[in-house]
């Protein structure tokens, strides 16, 4: 699971930097901060359901020079979101934060889903917020983490298993701010650009429009904020479709991706067409997660829907694009 994987990772930083401590909210099990208890308990710190106490807790142990890391589900650090602002965003903290749960939860349903996080902190000067598209991917944003000592910064990674990827024995520091291009063929004319667990589902969505003659990029942003402004802007100028994809509401991700767009005039010309997509404008009933994300229109058939519906016509002939898919059921 990717609680385990980040609770394993976190042991490995713990291991070799006597620094790092954990802090969770009365969820050690749900964060994998058991894990890290068993192996490191002088280090781990429950408060109880006090995710306010947890947040400025970390923030004083940031002052003193130690590297708190926060591990509270995405929908509870909402209750903690007033001293996330002004004892660590203010103050230029280096606290880590890791939100589990992050995205749609399945049976735990809407009071637990991870929706917000991206539109709640995106926003706040000092910030880095990162999503991992997989296990592997985790593994190096705790190390990521771990290593970033100028100000705070988050990630967020979802209830549930990984996808087999084989995991590295030690994780990679990241470049802030840089993501990375999984596949682009040479006529591609959409971009898909994920962030978080959609990467797969994007590439299966890529897969089968390119059985139908539409090349399609595929990208992982990695990183919400700051953004990977030249990954972007190549790709907005170098496809007829910019389609980004996240596991979050409106206001998060793709609201960043718009900005950055607009400010720099890659849409003035009117050559791309971009679409954000996210998680529904409601609060969504427990079901399999699976279900819930096709429901979102997030899955496979989702993506595919929203790049055949953004297909600009072909010229000369004032014809629609067409894509010979249907979207199962």
């Amino acid at each position: 699971s990717y609680t385990a994987v980040f609770g394993q990772s976190l042991i490995k930083a713990a291991d070799s930097d006597p620094k790092v401590v954990a802090i969770t909210a009365a969820m050690p099990g749900g964060t994998g901060i058991d894990l890290f208890g068993k192996a490191h308990p002088d280090k781990t710190f429950d408060v109880g359901i006090a995710e306010q106490h947890a947040v400025t807790f970390a923030a004083g142990l940031a002052t003193e020079g130690y590297k708190p890391f926060v591990a509270i589900y995405s929908t509870f650090l909402q209750r903690g979101y007033d001293q996330v602002v002004h004892d660590v965003a203010i103050q230029n903290l280096p606290v880590r934060f890791a939100m589990d749960r992050a995205g749609l939860v399945g049976a735990d349903g809407a009071t637990h889903a991870g929706a917000f996080d991206l539109a709640y902190l995106c926003c706040l000067p000092n910030f880095v917020v990162m999503a991992a598209a997989d296990e592997a991917e985790l593994v190096h944003m705790v190390a990521t983490c771990h290593a970033h000592d100028t100000g705070p910064i988050a990630l967020r990674y979802p209830r549930g298993e990984g996808v087999g990827i084989e995991l590295p024995e030690q994780g990679e520091v990241l470049p802030i701010g840089r993501g990375r291009v999984i596949r682009r063929p040479a006529n591609a004319r959409v971009a898909l650009l994920t962030l978080g667990t959609r990467l797969g589902e994007a590439l299966k969505a890529a897969e089968e429009l390119e059985k139908a003659g539409i090349a399609v990029t595929v990208a992982d942003a990695r990183f919400a904020k700051p953004l990977d402004e030249d990954l972007i802007l190549d790709l907005a100028q170098s496809h007829e479709v910019l389609v980004t994809v996240e596991e979050g509401s409106t206001g998060g991700f793709g609201a960043m991706v718009l900005h950055l767009l607009s400010a720099k005039g890659a849409l003035d010309a009117g050559t791309v067409r971009v679409r954000t997509m996210t998680l529904p404008d409601s609060f969504q009933d427990h079901d399999k997660p699976e279900k819930m994300y096709a429901e979102a229109g997030l899955d496979a058939e989702g993506i595919i829907a929203t790049v055949k519906g953004a297909l600009p016509t072909r010229k000369g002939t004032g014809e629609a694009e067409v894509v010979s898919l249907s979207r199962r059921r």
